[in-house]
């Protein structure tokens, strides 16, 4: 089996404070309370709160999880926009990237918006892959798109959305929303990876997305095909591509099938792309405006990846080791992790410490913990350790060193795609080749419950293996 690497990864943010109110939790409780609502307002973050909070920074990886700060989190001095794997776009600038990747004239914003953004996105690093022309046309009478049937106002007086089609829940101007902002979050980070890394657009042969959008109209309400339309964004005139579903799961199956794509000889260059998502925004918000905090979950993710043939030095992705949650493997948190970190390892012949960095559901957990939904990652971390334990690769002493030697603190956006191990990618691909790891175990769970067509959880994991390395 022909060897293959991740040879190149990227992760963006849009701060996106005006449309947080459309997350799906927020959209639903606010108009019931005024004074939540007025609460909700005020407790939203700047741009500069945004950049420099800590957690944003690990996510664009500026800093590794490990060399977080003690919580909570303030404000890290010096934060950029601009790191080595991407950015944090105001949401100035993100409005008119939505319209530069709208093809249906979805979206109108005002004349001041539009010019705003034209400006600014002109200066922007990757302008010449931008349709700034696009940008300038989209504006126009926001009040008038806003009041048309099925209109949305997305903020007032400078963002309106038209539907799709009247009577359809589908393309309703909420759900084409969403989906066009998980397209654009998934091309800045795609653009952001074909420029810092000089690759050639039209190098790649196929892009499979991973995002937790379902994009189709009223007969085929989940169809697809986010991936190409992130091909097109991005300038991959070469590419096709198609969607891989999963809950909050589907990463690494990407990935893996990227892989297994490349070294059947299919594809020689497969990107797997995610977007954000706007339905999350807001979701725990309730919790953080009863403990006097500012809204967390006001970012939008993207993540890219290049999964190609074996270049000698990119982090090669070991097909031997997949991990799966198969139907019978039960649904408590110890049998899935027994199923996705144990067993692998166990089938390769190595030990659990042979693993320098096991990355799963990362969630920030300054976001979840106020909500009441706890640490999942700590939670996750010492479940590892205690089958471990059991298994004898580290004393029931050596517990708590092993949550904190391979284990890291979560710091990705409640957007549970990204959280599933993707958001580490970029620290995976610098740590298994200019850093000290030999191997990292990306771990991603996903709830099918949620969708209410079968009682299970699925999960996949895969190890990443530092290029050369023998032993």
């Amino acid at each position: 089996m022909p060897d293959v690497v991740i040879s190149a990864a990227s992760q963006v943010l849009a701060h996106v404070p005006s449309l947080t109110r459309h997350g799906s939790k927020p959209r639903r409780e606010l108009p019931k309370d005024p004074e939540m609502a007025a609460a909700f307002a005020a407790s939203l973050r700047t741009f500069d709160h945004a950049m420099a909070y800590p957690a944003n920074q690990a996510y664009l990886n500026a800093l590794h999880p490990r060399d977080l700060p003690v919580r909570p989190w303030r404000d890290l001095p010096g934060a950029s926009r601009w790191t080595q794997s991407g950015e944090i776009m105001p949401e100035q600038e993100f409005l008119g990237l939505l319209a530069a990747v709208d093809d249906f004239d979805l979206l109108t914003l005002s004349p001041e918006v539009a010019a705003d953004a034209a400006v600014r996105l002109a200066k922007h690093p990757l302008a010449k892959r931008l349709d700034l022309e696009r940008v300038e046309r989209a504006q126009g009478d926001v009040a008038a798109v806003a009041s048309e049937a099925g209109g949305l106002e997305m903020i007032a007086g400078a963002a309106a959305f038209r539907c799709g089609q009247v009577g359809d829940e589908s393309l309703s101007a909420h759900v084409l929303m969403d989906n066009l902002a998980a397209k654009a979050t998934a091309a800045l980070a795609l653009m952001h990876l074909l420029e810092r890394h000089g690759i050639d657009p039209a190098s790649v042969d196929y892009v499979l997305g991973c995002g937790e959008e379902a994009i189709g109209d009223r007969y085929q309400r989940g169809g697809g095909n986010l991936a190409k339309a992130v091909a097109q964004a991005a300038g991959l005139t070469e590419a096709s591509g198609a969607d891989i579903k999963d809950f909050c799961a589907a990463p690494v199956p990407a990935l893996v099938i990227a892989a297994s794509l490349v070294s059947a000889g299919v594809f020689g260059r497969v990107a797997v792309v995610g977007g954000g998502c706007i339905a999350k925004l807001g979701m725990k918000f309730q919790g953080h405006l009863k403990h006097h905090m500012p809204v967390l979950e006001d970012v939008l993710g993207g993540a890219a990846a290049i999964v190609e043939a074996d270049d000698g030095v990119s982090p090669r992705i070991r097909l031997d080791s997949v991990g799966r949650h198969k139907v019978a493997a039960g649904g408590s948190n110890p049998q899935v992790m027994e199923a996705l970190a144990v067993e692998p390892l166990t089938r390769l012949g190595l030990s659990m410490t042979a693993v320098d960095d096991y990355a799963t559901e990362l969630h920030n957990p300054e976001v979840t913990e106020p909500q009441g939904s706890g640490n999942v990652p700590e939670r996750n971390y010492r479940t590892i350790a205690a089958l471990a334990a059991r298994k004898g690769d580290i004393a029931k002493g050596d517990i708590a060193a092993f949550v904190t030697e391979r284990g890291m603190p979560g710091f990705s956006p409640t957007q549970g795609h990204l959280a599933s191990s993707l958001c580490y990618l970029p620290h995976a691909v610098d740590r298994l080749t200019t850093g000290a790891a030999n191997r990292v175990m990306l771990i991603a769970k996903g709830s099918l419950f949620l969708g209410r067509v079968c009682q299970l959880s699925d999960g996949m994991s895969v190890v990443l293996e530092r290029n050369g390395l023998t032993a």
